[in-house]
């Protein structure tokens, strides 16, 4: 295992380090953008100790309020000698420099500093912002105080000064509200800003004393697994920071109502390093099919993926099971359901006519014809009205279609399409082009994963960011093992090394993995910059396939699986490795 030297902001920031600005302004009205401050004051503490104060008066353009000079004690008079928001605003931007700024009610205060940055041509920094009434609010009931008003509060909290509508009197008794709030949600296992900033009553305090769950997880990239007390996994993720993931369980970043009573059953956490991201994407949707964790939604069942099967018999016909053979037989799919599978053996129904009767046909033609028979959707080779050989061009089609090109038959249902739609009949046109776009969908699928699950092996290789090289070695579609080469060495016995020591992966029987395995090889595989080292096998797609098709079906919208056959061509390249420094 390669050590991560974590980080601070892996670790998050100490509320201790945390250097923070209180700030209270008296203004002239409660709408930022037709009343001005009055009053500015401001305290900047860190670690519970002051380290400065800011407060002035100013000027406004009209005069005061006889109400709220009445409230504030400020008057027109008292401000009349004191300075312009145009040179108190860039002061206080100085003096909160690179801080977090805390206000009671801050939508208040931040809302009228923000209208005097952009009247005064300044930009707003963007300040990180805590409000102590949200916090109040989780921390404080009704039954030790009657509201969250500043007032009250600092009554609960013992603050040293008492507010009284006058801008640094106000921020100093919120100083002392914010450290009474502090240590109570440290009581809680909150000790950083980010779980701060985050706090909510969705995190109960139970999850969040299991925070320590995560703290001697590694900071690097690979799979999670939660376990309850019986060792059974609940959950299975996968991070480029396992450590950092983990803990985002345990705050309000986690909405997540099922995850939340996830954490409440966990009493440990498993942590797999992986030594490249790709390696941690497949061992995770192993471990789902394998434990199937019942807090996973994704990818527990891979044995319940439909596919549409061509049967090896004399009169073939299509049939929808739930597992591949290595049986001679053509298979389209994983369809996503029963539905999407029925609806693709249904457009091809509609162009090639192949029986539809389910039963096994005997080669003497005994059987009675149906009703496809008289209406020409199908050569009754259940009478003998069609051969063996003349029902084999009629397979040929289908497995044109399946694995060739698909052009011939998407005509023929666009043809049908467009003369239901002139007859007005755009009810069935619509249902013709729904059937079309789930048999293309699983036919583009199939093509994809098809060449790469059949090639013994292939080794490819990507550049790492600081140096190295990935290295990466599948066979029959299958993850067979990863690797990393350093910065500066010679990546080529690192891939000799790699292919010796990767899982054997012998000719299998059926799949050798998952669609949905393969798939994310694929991805992986068409990324920038990745490389062909070895490719023992064919990697291609046939023209005029599926894959094209779908990309004139559905433009512009993400497909679930992208096409070999798009232009520009696959960013996948055959070049030399280079050590890289």
């Amino acid at each position: 295992m390669k050590a991560v030297q974590g980080t601070l902001d892996d670790l998050g920031t100490a509320l201790a380090d945390v250097t923070f600005v209180v700030v209270d302004l008296e203004t002239t009205g409660g709408s930022a953008s037709a009343s001005a401050i009055t009053e500015f004051g401001a305290v900047k503490v860190r670690g519970g100790v002051v380290l400065g104060e800011f407060q002035t008066l100013v000027k406004p353009s009209e005069p005061i309020p006889a109400f709220i000079q009445v409230l504030t004690g400020i008057t027109d008079r008292m401000v009349a000698q004191a300075p312009r928001i145009e040179s108190v605003m860039p002061a206080f931007l100085e003096f909160a420099r690179d801080t977090v700024l805390v206000a009671h009610n801050a939508g208040f205060d931040i809302s009228f500093l923000k209208a005097a940055a952009a009247a005064t041509g300044h930009e707003w920094p963007r300040f990180r912002v805590l409000d102590t009434v949200h916090l109040a609010r989780q921390l404080v009931n009704r039954d030790e105080c009657r509201n969250h008003k500043l007032s009250s509060l600092a009554v609960l909290f013992n603050a040293t000064t008492t507010p009284d509508h006058r801008a640094l009197h106000d921020a100093r008794a919120t100083v002392d509200v914010l450290h009474g709030l502090l240590e109570r949600v440290g009581n809680l296992g909150v000790h950083t800003l980010e779980e701060l900033s985050s706090y909510t009553q969705r995190v109960t305090p139970a999850q969040r004393r299991k925070r320590f769950l995560a703290d001697d997880l590694p900071a690097a990239p690979g799979v999670y697994i939660f376990k309850d007390a019986t060792g059974r996994p609940l959950y299975v993720g996968t991070s480029r920071n396992i450590r950092v993931r983990a803990r985002n369980y345990f705050t309000a970043s986690e909405q997540r109502t099922r995850m939340a009573e996830m954490v409440g059953l966990a009493t440990s956490i498993q942590p797999i390093v992986c030594q490249t991201t790709l390696e941690a994407q497949v061992r995770e949707l192993r471990l789902i099919a394998a434990h199937k964790p019942r807090y996973n939604r994704r990818s527990r069942h891979p044995e319940r993926a439909i596919w549409v099967k061509l049967t090896v018999e004399p009169f073939p016909r299509l049939s929808i099971v739930r597992q591949v053979r290595a049986d001679g037989a053509r298979y389209v799919g994983p369809f996503r359901s029963r539905t999407s599978a029925d609806a693709a053996v249904a457009a091809v129904h509609e162009v090639i006519p192949l029986r539809q009767c389910s039963g096994r046909l005997s080669t003497k033609g005994s059987g009675s014809e149906c009703v496809l028979a008289e209406m020409g959707r199908c050569g009754a080779p259940c009478s003998g009205r069609q051969t063996v050989d003349e029902y084999a061009a009629v397979v040929a089609e289908a497995v044109g279609l399946i694995s060739g090109d698909a052009r011939p038959a998407a005509n023929a249902l666009r043809e049908r399409m467009a003369t239901l739609s002139g007859q007005e009949r755009f009810e069935d046109a619509s249902t013709i082009r729904d059937r079309l776009l789930h048999l293309v969908r699983a036919m583009a699928r199939t093509q994809r994963i098809a060449p790469l699950a059949a090639s013994p092996e292939l080794v490819a290789a990507r550049r790492v960011d600081a140096g190295g090289w990935e290295l990466v070695c599948v066979r029959h579609g299958r993850l067979a093992g990863t690797s990393v080469s350093p910065p500066g060495a010679d990546p080529l016995p690192y891939v000799a090394s790699l292919r010796a020591t990767a899982e054997v992966v012998a000719v299998p029987v059926g799949p050798a993995a998952s669609a949905e395995e393969t798939e994310i090889i694929l991805r992986w595989l068409e990324e920038p910059g990745v490389r062909i080292v070895e490719l023992d096998g064919t990697w291609s797609c046939p023209v005029g396939g599926a894959g094209g098709l779908r990309a004139s079906l559905e433009p512009g919208r993400p497909a679930d699986v992208a096409p070999f056959d798009r232009d520009p061509a696959p960013a996948v390249a055959a070049a030399p490795l280079a050590p890289t420094g």
